[in-house]
């Protein structure tokens, strides 16, 4: 019977599902409807509003190609590719594939988003080469799956955020945070830890459960999935002895070190921010490919599967214009859904409302950041006026950022690069961890969080 489910889930996503790229088109039309009778605005204001948002998140586009490029140039170093082709060798059958595949997804992603989609998605293509009868789409899927515990870990964009105050952070909750909430409050709560703990264990379970039967299984070639060796010739020029050199590898790998240990002993904390992930991409990558040109074919090669981040980020920037461009009434269509939820609450349902009503705003604001923004203005002070701790409101937010981003596709556009799949592919499988775990953390919400928080 759950197997039917599934199959049905599967099926009807690939079916009316349309490319990711169409799917923000769609979003897009969506919101520029909705925006003008809540915010008042005219269609010349609210295309006004997305023109001018397009371009607002460039900086944060690039980091996240370079997550991307970076990640995946590391992890076909030879010696990283070892390392993973040795762990992809544990698991024997599909169903121990693609528990094994979510557990390692979901704990690289606790510990860093950027890294645990990177590492979880290479990690899933190489189990696929080894393991037979494997489902191609729900070992991937599964891999994405571990991104929905990204916001409550170690690189949480929220709750780091109430840990480092200073003054913009008490403008964005209203002057509601005055002080550091520390990370033993919020991402390392008893509270948190066990419903971070349990999505874990369901998860990986209901991932394994969800394995197709051997008639349904969809199955790769494992002969499409091994890369080219390239052979190339001797460097003889002096040119080509400099390309190949692994002194110059070295100095930039000791300034690049260097630069790492200044920031951490200087900020006093073990902060990996989106740079710093990047930057020890980087500095990994030019170090495990040992020469210059090494590194530059890795990432030439890399960078083919970026084209999806690249046209898209602008987009959701322009809808995150038009969500959070207040109209004469002084009302974004952003608020309105986030006020609605405000309206309905009280002091033991106000995390649950906010939890839903960020999972609600992420389809259209899928960036922790830009959900922060706009919601942390609304929601904090509301918590404070019904007598609940701003760690929990905060919490609520990045947990509702996190939870739909499994029927959100743009944060599968890394995972589906790597994998060479559509959105179409693996969403029907993330519907139903949707589901799941809304039901785990809305009843964390409703029921841990009270007597613990």
């Amino acid at each position: 019977m759950f197997k039917k489910f599934t199959n049905g889930c599967v099926r009807l996503v690939q079916r009316f599902l349309p490319d990711a790229f169409i799917f923000c088109i769609i979003l897009t039309i969506v919101v520029f409807v909705a925006a003008m009778p809540v915010t008042r605005m005219n269609p010349i204001q609210v295309a006004n509003a997305w023109g001018q948002g397009a371009w607002a998140l460039l900086a944060f586009s690039m980091q996240m190609a370079l997550v991307l490029v970076l990640g995946t140039a590391l992890a076909n170093a030879p010696a990283v590719k070892r390392l993973i082709i040795r762990l992809a060798s544990v698991p024997k059958k599909p169903a121990q594939a693609i528990l094994f595949v979510t557990v390692i997804s979901m704990i690289c992603c606790w510990l860093n988003w950027g890294f645990g989609l990177v590492v979880g998605a290479i990690l899933a293509k190489e189990v696929a080469k080894k393991v037979k009868n494997l489902d191609y789409r729900l070992v991937i899927a599964s891999a994405y799956s571990g991104f929905v515990v990204w916001h409550a870990g170690a690189s949480g964009s929220v709750p780091l955020t109430l840990a480092a105050w200073d003054e913009s952070v008490a403008a964005a909750t209203s002057g509601v945070v005055t002080e550091s909430i520390p990370t033993s409050q919020t991402i390392f709560s008893p509270w948190n830890l066990i419903m971070v703990l349990a999505v874990i264990i369901v998860i990986s379970i209901l991932n394994s459960r969800m394995h197709p039967d051997e008639k349904d299984v969809v199955a790769i070639d494992p002969a499409l999935l091994v890369e080219e060796e390239v052979e190339y010739k001797t460097p003889e020029t002096p040119a080509e002895k400099m390309e190949n050199s692994m002194v110059l590898s070295i100095i930039i790998a000791v300034i690049g070190v260097g630069y790492l240990v200044y920031y951490f002993v200087s900020t006093g904390s073990f902060n990996l921010s989106l740079n710093i992930v990047n930057m020890i991409f980087l500095l990994l990558g030019i170090i495990f490919h040992k020469t210059p040109i090494s590194y530059v074919r890795a990432i030439m090669d890399a960078a083919k599967s970026a084209g999806g981040i690249i046209l898209q980020f602008p987009f959701y920037a322009g809808i995150m214009g038009m969500m959070t461009a207040q109209g004469a009434n002084g009302l974004s269509l952003a608020g309105a859904i986030s006020n609605f939820f405000v309206s309905i609450s009280n002091q033991v349902t106000f995390p649950l409302f906010t939890f839903l009503s960020a999972g609600i705003v992420n389809f259209f604001v899928p960036s922790g950041g830009g959900q922060w923004a706009v919601q942390g203005p609304i929601m904090m002070p509301a918590g404070q006026m019904l007598g609940v701790k701003p760690a929990v409101t905060g919490m609520a937010i990045a947990w509702g950022d996190a939870w739909t981003n499994m029927l959100q596709p743009f944060w599968a556009l890394p995972a589906l690069g790597i994998a060479g799949l559509g959105a179409r592919d693996i969403m029907g499988y993330c519907a139903i961890v949707l589901i799941v775990t809304g039901i785990i953390i809305c009843a964390g919400f409703a029921f841990l969080v009270p007597f613990m928080a």
